[in-house]
């Protein structure tokens, strides 16, 4: 996958530097994990029972991401010259694991454009892709909503872990 600069908002103007799209490197794992947690733990994590959150931070520790990557997951990263913006994790060309953004980087489209990447990448993989899904939080919901992407079924939980499924009707345009 190519790199892909984009011009900061106007919101992040006071930033003055540019965003790169890009594969997970394998030595990013452990800030990748880093920034899961943060955001998670202050919007996600108040929501779920203590077996909820156990189970979700094991899920992203660092060498669980970065085994899922050695099989069948795509993460791809947002950089800027401050560090780490975001994160999105695709499994299996199809369903979106994870997708966080940095508290200070949120609001800018960098979700949108994690996703656009990352459905990008997970098309040339699997080039007759046309749904792509996601477990989300309830605190997700909204964003999940304004990507396109709709509910399919009603909110469940599995070994603590609250999520509504959610669907997107993959388009080239996407």
């Amino acid at each position: 996958a190519g790199v892909i600069a984009c011009p900061p908002s106007v919101r992040a103007a006071a930033m003055t530097n540019t965003i790169t799209y890009r594969q997970m490197e394998p030595d990013e794992a452990p800030a990748v994990s880093s920034l899961i947690l943060g955001s998670f733990d202050e919007y996600i994590g108040p929501e779920y029972s203590p077996l909820g959150i156990k189970e979700f931070h094991k899920y992203v520790q660092p060498e669980m991401i970065s085994a899922r990557v050695g099989r069948d997951h795509l993460v791809v990263v947002a950089h800027t010259v401050d560090g780490l913006a975001g994160m999105i994790e695709i499994r299996q060309n199809n369903h979106v694991s994870l997708l966080f953004v940095g508290k200070r980087f949120q609001r800018q489209g960098i979700a949108r454009k994690l996703l656009h990447n990352a459905l990008a990448e997970a098309r040339q993989r699997t080039p007759d892709l046309e749904r792509v899904t996601v477990n989300s939080s309830r605190y997700g919901v909204p964003a999940y909503e304004k990507l396109g992407f709709r509910q399919t079924g009603p909110e469940r939980t599995v070994k603590g872990i609250a999520f509504i499924p959610m669907a997107l009707q993959y388009s080239s345009g996407t």
